[in-house]
């Protein structure tokens, strides 16, 4: 119950209800109740302080949001604070007009603490309790981040399998960035490679990054260097001077172009062989009756481990055809000889020609030598063809005379008839030898 006119005072949730008043004068008089007023009487609230960002410990440079509101009420205008001082605005604190947002564009450990708000109705003189503190807290410096490279080999060989991690131990709310000489591409938190290839050479990097714009430092790179895995071959040492004196195989299995120390192991029909770690192989037909495929490969307890399988080797029927080979080439061999040698033979016991044949030979020679010889003129021929055709004056007159007479030949000289007889000689002995007399 109030006296007076008017009544002030100030309101507790207890004074809700509802209120009426009336006048009276003296101990008799006094008017109707007014209508009742019904007064609701709350509680203030408590503003509510919530961080804009998904984090709350932050790094140098990083931008941090905050927010302050009222739940289920409205028309407030807040004020900011940190460890219970007044927060102003400046250049690298906003507040919005209503006080609803407090930023932080560039953090540093100044902006460090604990921050809280409290809300006041606006044309009212209602003010709210602070909120609850939030705890900004501040590193010193940008985070550190490692990349963990597993296996840590800086040399593998094709067909490895390798993961890096990109490892950062403080904060959350991360995205990754990675980089393989330099250039980026995309990955998350892991990046794996299951089966090595030359390509996969290079120098690898990471870095995380969170919110807009603030990321971390690259990591310290990690070199992988990938190469051929060595290839392992089958030789045959079983010699061809052998076939013939053996049923068993003997293979080999060698890591091709490698100096490193192996051991190998075997395979028959692509199921490993149960035998010591050797580098050789006897296959007999008591082992393998069926002749089958085999492959072997290196292994070692250093990378690399083991050597890429060698292509399969078919022992069927090998000893049989090489046999046969050796046989043929054998024959032909033998062939060639026996032909080399006759000819030789031939060579040696042919009889040599007849001296008829010879003399044979000499005569056409000497036949040709003669018919040069008198297909030459004879002097004497030149002579009496001369002292035709240019008689003196004198023998002109003679001529004239005698030209009714028989004209006698001059007697030959006894060197003429030399020539002569020979010459006949020669004719009645077939063209045998002459000699010229002079």
């Amino acid at each position: 119950l109030l006296s007076g006119a008017s009544s002030s005072f100030t309101l507790a949730a207890s004074d809700k209800g509802s209120y009426s008043c009336k006048a009276s004068r003296g101990q008799k008089t006094s008017t109707v109740q007014s209508n009742k007023i019904q007064l609701d009487v709350k509680e203030i609230p408590v503003p509510v302080l919530h961080n804009a960002t998904q984090w709350l410990d932050v790094f140098p440079t990083e931008r941090v949001e905050l927010s302050c509101w009222m739940k289920g009420s409205s028309g407030w205008i807040f004020t900011w604070f940190r460890n219970k001082n007044l927060i102003k605005a400046n250049s690298s604190v906003l507040i919005e007009n209503d006080g609803t947002k407090l930023s932080i564009t560039a953090a540093s450990t100044s902006h460090r603490g604990n921050y809280s708000c409290s809300g006041a109705l606006k044309g009212r003189s209602v003010n709210s309790k602070l909120s609850k503190e939030v705890m900004l807290d501040i590193y010193d410096t940008k985070p550190r981040v490692t990349l963990v490279q597993n296996p840590d080999d800086s040399l593998m060989h094709t067909a490895d399998s390798v993961s890096f991690h990109c490892h950062i131990n403080v904060s959350s709310g991360w995205s990754y960035l990675w980089y393989k000489n330099d250039s980026p591409f995309k990955a998350g938190h892991h990046y794996n490679i299951s089966s090595a290839g030359l390509a996969d050479t290079g120098s690898y990097k990471c870095q995380v990054k969170r919110g807009a714009s603030f990321q971390s430092d690259k990591s310290e790179a990690a070199k992988l260097t990938i190469e051929e895995r060595p290839e392992a071959a089958i030789i045959l040492l079983t010699r061809w001077a052998d076939v013939f004196s053996t049923d068993s195989l003997l293979l080999k299995c060698n890591v091709k172009d490698s100096a490193l120390s192996w051991n190998y192991t075997w395979f028959k029909e692509n199921e490993q062989v149960d035998l010591p770690l050797s580098e050789e192989h006897k296959v007999t037909p008591q082992d393998d009756p069926d002749q089958s495929r085999y492959t072997c490969k290196g292994t070692r307890n250093e990378r690399p481990f083991y050597s890429v399988t060698s292509d399969s080797y078919r022992t069927k029927n090998l000893l049989l055809k090489r046999r046969i080979l050796l046989a043929i080439s054998g024959c032909i061999f033998f062939g060639i000889i026996a032909v080399f040698i006759g000819c030789i033979a031939l060579r040696i016991f042919r009889k040599p020609a007849s001296d008829f044949e010879k003399t044979e030979d000499d005569n056409l020679f000497i036949r040709a030598q003669v018919k040069d010889f008198t297909d030459s003129p004879c002097p004497l021929v030149e002579y009496i063809k001369d002292a035709d055709l240019n008689p003196s004056p004198k023998e002109g007159e003679e001529n004239d005379a005698i030209s009714s007479e028989t004209t006698l030949m001059p007697k030959p000289s006894p060197e003429d008839q030399a020539v002569t007889t020979n010459s006949h000689e020669s004719t009645e002995n077939g063209g045998g030898m002459m000699s010229f007399q002079h």
